[in-house]
């Protein structure tokens, strides 16, 4: 058993009416990268949080190094050398990165005073290590999202996690970024023998970056196989029991009259500096129009002031042949706008509020689900929460239930539900699938392209380029706030990649 870093045996993890873990038994070894796969409420998550601490099995044991956890709590599991960082991050915003890194570790003068200097310099001295760069004096607040992750990962590394574990690591980052976080992790697991287990949708990810892989269904372990002996077809077969037919997404029809028209666009950000720089651009009825680009490369700003949440500088938005500009984000969805936001904690979703509130919001005035204003029709809230919910496949413990004890991918789903319900001949979305399995995947993106096919205009933005390659008719290329490519027909990932740095390939063969 020495090789062995945890062993779960006949692990079982029930909550009121839900059996999420369901006699699960695995090892996974030392010094190997272990990636664990499943849908959205497959069990995934919640094994991972028993490990941590967070939850106490039902039943079954859990060792790590050979050592039995008697006492389950995350303090229990740091000191056990346990480290995990979760699908949603859990940062103080105001406070800077070197603050939050050493949080609960705090250097101190003359054992009273928090010693901010040695704090900074710890942090550097960890960037350098583990090259993930951030600049250890700013704000967490200041930081977009992709370095968020890199600060929550770091500060796991600062408490000397020895196991360590990423619930949906790559949600949140670029392909550059997670290429930087793959070679950080072969490079732990190789020098300091670390384990790592990796909780993801992503299988080429799963392809890419791990020793071994093992597949949970409906709270139990159905395989566990060497990554080398299978391929992304076989594993998202296990994952969801049945043939995956998702490779083909059929377009019909023509794009129609412009839906969509930004002109000489200028946007500030948080920190009053442009993000959005002159931009122009124009989407049409029965058209995607997918946005590439790193992030913090404008793209936020871009869709922000396009949906009323930011307001412009100088430029002009119009919808429909209708002037947006600067408008609130009510009145914009009244001309016909809906949005599936890039941050669901943030603006997608109500965490404290039920399914059944969250899926009715910007619906809860309509006559059909109130009398007089203000005396709630329960009983027809119920069956349209319970349609949405059934529609768009959200698993959990029903309707009533709060959306902040939902999975990541369920909690997309709910906003997915509730925008794509409004019809609306213009939709934005961001980020569709960040955090949901492959049989939701297929799911969301045909509902997409449906809604294209029946003349919808639709601007993406998401940081999978695959994604935007799927769906997309079009794609502009991001850098600076500025375009600096647009591509039809076949795509270049190559090419649009260098645009996406602000080069091109043959500037860059000819330098």
């Amino acid at each position: 058993m020495d090789d062995i870093a945890v062993s779960f045996r006949h692990v079982s993890m029930a909550f009121p009416g839900v059996l999420a873990n369901d006699d699960v038994s695995l090892d996974i070894r030392k010094g190997e990268v272990f990636a664990l796969v499943g849908e959205n409420g497959a069990g995934k998550s919640t094994l991972m949080n028993v490990l941590y601490g967070i939850n106490a099995p039902t039943d079954g044991q859990v060792f790590i190094n050979d050592r039995e956890v008697t006492e389950f709590s995350p303090r229990t599991a740091i000191g056990m050398g346990v480290g995990m960082v979760h699908q949603h991050f859990m940062l103080v915003p105001s406070f800077t990165v070197a603050q939050n890194i050493v949080m609960s570790r705090e250097p101190r003068r003359w054992r009273v005073f928090f010693d901010n200097a040695a704090a900074e310099r710890q942090t550097r001295h960890l960037v350098e290590e583990f090259g993930l760069e951030v600049e250890a004096d700013l704000p967490v607040e200041e930081l977009s999202v992709g370095l968020q992750q890199r600060v929550e990962i770091l500060k796991t590394l600062f408490r000397g996690a020895e196991i360590l574990i990423l619930d949906e690591p790559t949600a949140v980052l670029t392909p550059q970024e997670t290429d930087e976080l793959f070679s950080v992790i072969r490079r732990v697991v190789r020098e300091r023998n670390m384990t790592v287990i990796i909780i993801t949708h992503k299988l080429y990810e799963v392809m890419a970056i791990s020793d071994r892989v093992g597949v949970m269904r409906k709270g139990k372990l159905v395989g566990v196989r060497d990554t080398a002996q299978v391929d992304e077809k076989l594993l998202a077969s296990m994952m969801v029991g049945r043939p995956m037919l998702y490779d083909h997404l059929e377009k019909t029809g023509v794009p129609g009259r412009e839906m969509i028209c930004v002109r000489d666009l200028v946007v500030r950000d948080n920190r009053g500096l442009v993000a959005v720089n002159g931009l122009s651009l124009s989407v049409r009825a029965g058209e995607v129009l997918g946005i590439a680009a790193i992030e913090g490369n404008g793209q936020s700003e871009l869709i922000e002031a396009i949906t009323g949440m930011r307001r412009p500088e100088s430029g002009s938005v119009t919808l429909d042949g209708r002037d947006a500009t600067g408008l609130s984000p009510g009145q914009i969805r009244a001309m016909g706008l809906a949005h599936v936001p890039e941050d669901r904690l943030a603006t997608g979703v109500s965490r404290d509020a039920t399914v059944a509130d969250n899926l009715l919001t910007g619906k809860q005035r309509q006559r059909r689900f109130n009398r007089f204003g203000f005396h709630q029709r329960t009983s027809t809230i119920e069956r349209y929460a319970q349609e949405l919910y059934e529609k768009f496949d959200i698993r959990g413990a029903g309707t009533d239930v709060t959306v902040g004890s939902m999975s990541g991918g369920n909690m997309q789903k709910v906003v997915i539900a509730r925008e794509f319900s409004f019809d609306t001949p213009i939709l934005i979305i961001s980020q569709p699938t960040r955090g949901v399995d492959v049989g939701a995947i297929e799911f969301i993106h045909s509902h997409i392209i449906d809604r294209r096919n029946h003349g919808c205009a639709i601007l993406l933005s998401s940081a999978d380029l695959d994604e935007v390659f799927r769906l997309s008719d079009r794609i502009i290329t991001l850098y600076e706030g500025r375009i600096t490519g647009e591509f039809t027909g076949t795509f270049s990932k190559e090419e649009i990649g260098y645009r996406m740095t602000g080069s091109r390939k043959d500037k860059e063969a000819a330098s």
